[in-house]
């Protein structure tokens, strides 16, 4: 193996950074639903892309995080919706959810479906309606459908938009329960 001198190796150390320092990469398109399809969010206009960076994924795990930054007093720990699908059927009863659909949406049947077999306590909100549309406005909801379980005490444990985000949540409960 040759043998390098410190100048050389530091000769390639400045070869190497000024190499990176020219790097540019290509931009990246992100896709996402509006309106009931989907598109390139660097064409939605000023409103809807003010909207999506507003949007919120939510989860299990970040719905308890948030809970336990909130409470400043000790407050009886909430029941996950883990607990929820692996309990016996009376410890449904505690546990209630809240459905707000639209009546021209493609993706609520499927989702009104999905929670009909569901033995829980809940309610269908209608956001067509001046009542339903403003509840969800209340509670932030930007998309239909949207399910929001809340635990004995009331307090949100989980929102969900769709078939798919319902059964990750209740696979995941199973898997950790």
């Amino acid at each position: 193996m040759e043998k390098r001198t410190l100048a050389q190796i530091e000769q390639e150390i400045a070869e190497t950074k000024a190499a990176l320092e020219n790097v540019h990469g290509t931009e990246t398109e992100v896709y996402a639903r509006i309106v009931g399809y989907y598109r390139a969010v660097k064409h939605w206009n000023n409103g809807k892309r003010d909207e999506f960076g507003i949007r919120k994924m939510f989860t299990l795990e970040d719905s308890k995080l948030s809970e336990t930054k909130a409470e400043a007093k000790p407050v009886e720990q909430p029941k996950p919706v883990a607990k929820i699908v692996k309990a016996e059927k009376s410890d449904l009863t505690s546990v209630t959810y809240e459905l707000y659909t639209r009546k021209t949406c493609p993706n609520c049947p499927p989702v009104k479906a999905f929670m009909s077999n569901l033995d829980m306590p809940g309610r269908n909100i209608d956001v067509d309606t001046k009542e339903g549309l403003s509840e969800a406005a209340k509670k932030g909801i930007f998309a239909s459908p949207t399910v929001i379980f809340y635990n004995a005490a009331g307090v949100e444990t989980a929102r969900c938009h769709n078939v798919e985000e319902l059964e990750v949540v209740f696979q995941k409960v199973r898997v950790s329960a």
